[in-house]
């Protein structure tokens, strides 16, 4: 936030493809606390805040959602728009994109029966395609993007509470989660290790079937010679990290541990690393982004 004697403003601007969560995520931050405004032109930003930042006003926080459906949206406004904002003392923004696989996103519009905004006449994936395009510039100028293409409603709200929390003294709160390599790297990840050294469970008939939260995958995985080094190494790495992340102010971690598919050994080894964080008194949640439970 300013240094000035007035009041300041945390301004949020969130921006993405149409599907990825925009509605879901400016209610979740409503529920923060925020000011919560959709579809604002960015012309007209400057002149909402201007009231605000008047002699006996208190500290806001406002998220605004800016997409293409603004008939001055584009890359140059965007630009100028934030440009404008940050030379202001009392205005904090941050931009927060909201991103989801093509293929995620038509299916949610096939699912819901809901026309893609830009594909009006034509088939929903030409409308996200264009879309994509319109927006792509738009990932770099922001301060964080979520891939939402594997998360449920309330790992976004848990993402965006770990964020754009407005507590004055939130912590750090710590997410450990496995995913498979095959179906991309989390896009929030902070921390990203690779655990594909590890004796792999799916090549044993009977464990194929099960998850590394399986006491018989767990030692399978933990036979591995190789294992409980590399889980005191990567504990002691992330305990010497976390003091250093507090101190820069950073409120959210995530940890991600990935194996070839996603089911055994990163899900193992990211269960094993939450227990002892867990124990070390660090806010610590566990998420499974591919393991399946037959």
């Amino acid at each position: 936030m300013s240094d000035t004697a007035g009041p300041s403003i945390r301004l949020l601007l969130v921006t993405g493809l149409s599907g990825a969560g925009r509605t879901l995520a400016l209610k979740a931050l409503e529920d923060l606390g925020y000011e919560a405004i959709d579809n604002l032109p960015l012309s007209l930003i400057g002149r909402l805040l201007e009231p605000l930042t008047a002699p006996g006003e208190r500290d806001h926080a406002i998220a605004i959602a800016v997409d293409f459906r603004q008939r001055e949206f584009g890359t140059e406004a965007f630009d100028d728009a934030t440009a404008r904002l940050r030379a202001r003392p009392d205005v904090d923004v941050g931009v927060l994109y909201l991103d989801c696989d093509n293929e995620v996103l038509a299916r949610r519009f096939t699912e819901t029966r809901r026309r893609h905004p830009l594909a009006e006449d034509r088939q929903v994936m030409d409308g996200i395609v264009r879309e994509r395009q319109l927006l792509s510039a738009l990932v770099d100028r922001a301060d964080l993007v979520i891939d939402t293409s594997n998360l449920t409603g309330g790992d976004l709200r848990r993402l965006l509470s770990g964020h754009y929390r407005l507590d004055s003294d939130p912590g750090l709160m710590v997410t450990v989660m496995s995913f498979s390599f095959r179906r991309g790297l989390p896009r929030e990840a902070d921390l990203v290790f690779d655990v594909r050294f590890l004796a792999n469970p799916h090549y044993v008939d009977e464990l194929r079937p099960l998850t590394g939260r399986d006491p018989r995958v767990g030692a399978h995985v933990a036979a591995d010679p190789s294992y409980q080094p590399f889980l005191e190494s990567l504990c002691g790495l992330i305990a010497e990290l976390l003091p250093l992340y507090r101190r820069e102010g950073k409120s959210y971690l995530t940890v991600a541990i990935g194996c070839t598919g996603g089911r055994h050994r990163s899900v193992f080894v990211a269960d094993q690393i939450a227990k002892r964080l867990d124990w070390a008194g660090d806010q610590v949640q566990i998420r499974h982004r591919d393991a399946v439970e037959d």
